[in-house]
């Protein structure tokens, strides 16, 4: 369907940092997700919502749900996260296989012993609009029936309840993202895998109070915790850790394929695949933290990092003579200058861009990009290399404890900045760049996830001996951070909060959202967020935000890093 039959559909959808005049894209997304993907997703999210209400219902029979269903609940999750899925095809498949599930969870629920007591109670998730709902056969039939998934659909729906309801569903994509990559790597967290359940029911139950979704919000931060720290495990265990690095981030003569996303098992399998084909490899965005591992530098290939965040790769993406493999989400519309180069896997997806499956086994065969990037050639010369420093996991990081504990007590060290989050487009953003070189010199800077892009190619010199700028990693490890954090707090004997430590987040998408609940939920305040607020929260969800954490909005860098550090004198 082209976009001007696109454009009939109405949809409403404000869950990245970007989303139009700040309240929400009802015409077309931001992102380029059409009217008509966008209602393709919100009957997704219907529809998973309504597999976990019979899923809870066997859950309280004693029937635990197979993991192939909870896969596919973390699959439409993710899928259905910013930048990530732009086929209706693809959509439909899912949804029609949604179907298949929740009618299958539903005859398990009919057949269940005890399951005629359901009929005599108050209440019962079964009984909700979304378990009882039959997905038509025809992509325009559901395009039809998709209004009663949307947001704004329930117009008298209580807007502290839709904000707290949407608050944790983009948390819970968050989540889904972090636990599909660990589940690649074949790592899962029971607690996780139950609380998608749980989360997703607890959405469709009307009789819950803004106190009990305030709570549910919490939950989900405890969740983001876990599954971060699966996936570090996952991480670690499979590749090593982290330790620091140095990375090119100049071009190589010879023929090329870039890799962006998040996903350091299709960088595996691409590496193993690619050696000895004189084809160089280069990470791109959230995938640069990838060249601390052991596992994965140990390719001479893995030759450095080409590019800096998503949201520049249109114009970096550009005629380049080589192939770029997306593994996860930050996908743009792919300008025609690339769109015949450029592939996809996992659950990322553009209509026209070819897409590499993963076999029974879990392998993937690269083949075609391969021949694709010999093909075009590669760069025909070298640029005279320039070189990062990666790889400060809390691995990393916490080998250097004593000497930090050190250098704050001597008064070498007088504060840590931790400046990470997101990038993106919207106009404000210089503010990070801008604070990172206002911050004093005899200060540290941890940085992870992309918006390091802003600033991780400056020098930054040292501090006590120390490398004043620390590349803890992806978004993910935010549970690095965390990790330091709470190691140095009990070094210090005081909690997170009485640490000379300030958080300025940046944010865009439900990842992001997941790690600032994460956060909350660990009960940290004073965090610095934005470019903006985000436009689900309502009025009253952000002011008891703002009582209960003293959540922040950025103002000015120069302001900011005076109420850090008085701040760190009152503390």
């Amino acid at each position: 369907m082209g976009n001007n039959m696109d454009l009939d559909y109405e949809m409403f959808c404000y869950q990245c940092e970007q989303t139009a005049n700040g309240k929400g894209c009802t015409r077309l997304g931001v992102c380029g997700k059409t009217p008509e993907i966008a209602n393709l997703q919100d009957l997704l999210i219907y529809q998973v919502k309504g597999i976990s209400c019979y899923g809870k219902v066997l859950s309280e029979l004693g029937h635990p749900i197979e993991k192939a269903v909870i896969a596919f609940i973390e699959s439409v999750l993710f899928t259905t996260l910013t930048n990530v899925n732009f086929d209706a095809e693809v959509h439909v498949q899912l949804l029609q296989e949604s179907q298949k599930i929740k009618d299958s969870l539903r005859e398990k629920v009919s057949a269940s012993e005890g399951s005629s007591n359901l009929h005599d109670s108050d209440y019962c998730s079964c009984h909700t609009a979304q378990a009882q709902y039959r997905l038509p056969s025809t992509k325009s039939e559901m395009l039809h029936d998709a209004p009663i998934a949307g947001i704004m659909y329930d117009k008298s729906l209580d807007p502290d309840i839709r904000s707290l309801r949407q608050t944790i569903l983009y948390g819970l994509k968050g989540i889904s993202a972090y636990g599909h990559q660990a589940r690649e790597l074949g790592y899962c967290s029971d607690q996780v895998d139950s609380f998608y359940i749980t989360a997703l029911e607890s959405l469709t139950d009307d009789r819950l109070t803004v106190e009990e979704l305030i709570r549910m919000t919490m939950r989900t931060g405890e969740a983001a915790i876990e599954v971060m720290k699966v996936l570090d495990e996952a991480n670690t265990s499979v590749y090593g850790n982290p330790s620091p690095h140095t990375v090119n981030v100049h071009i190589r003569k010879g023929p090329f394929i870039i890799v962006s996303g998040h996903d350091l098992k299709d960088l595996e399998m691409l590496l193993r695949q690619t050696e000895g084909t004189g084809i160089n490899i280069y990470t791109h965005g959230e995938m640069l933290p990838s060249h601390g591992y052991e596992g994965l530098k140990k390719y001479p290939h893995l030759v450095g990092n080409f590019g800096g965040a998503w949201q520049d790769q249109q114009k970096q993406f550009d005629g380049i003579p080589g192939c770029i493999l997306m593994t996860t989400n930050c996908l743009m519309r792919p300008r025609e200058s690339y769109k015949d180069r450029i592939y996809s896997t996992n659950v990322v997806g553009w209509e026209g861009v070819k897409y590499i499956p993963k076999k029974p086994d879990g392998t993937k065969d690269f083949s075609e990009i391969i021949r694709h990037a010999l093909e075009l050639g590669g760069f025909t010369q070298d640029v005279e290399p320039h070189e990062i420093i990666v790889g400060f996991g809390h691995h990393a990081t916490l080998s250097y404890a004593d000497k930090i504990v050190q250098a704050v007590e001597s008064g070498k060290l007088r504060h840590f900045f931790l400046i990470g989050g997101c990038d993106g487009a919207r106009p404000g953003r210089n503010y990070y760049t801008d604070f990172a070189q206002l911050v004093p010199k005899n200060c540290m800077i941890l940085t992870l996830a992309c918006g390091k892009y802003r600033f991780n190619k400056m020098d930054f010199g040292e501090v006590a001996g120390l490398p004043r700028l620390l590349d803890i990693g992806q978004c993910n490890d935010v549970y690095s951070a965390i990790r330091i954090a709470t190691t140095l707090a009990d070094a210090f004997n005081t909690d997170v909060n009485g640490l000379p430590l300030s958080l300025i987040i940046s944010w865009y998408e439900q990842k992001a959202v997941a790690d600032l609940l994460a956060l909350l939920s660990l009960g940290i305040r004073n965090i610095y967020l934005g470019p903006e607020l985000p436009a689900f929260l309502s009025p009253n969800v952000l002011q008891y935000l703002v009582d209960t954490f003293h959540l922040r909005k950025i103002t000015n860098p120069e302001d900011d890093i005076k109420t850090c550090l008085k701040q760190n004198v009152q503390a």
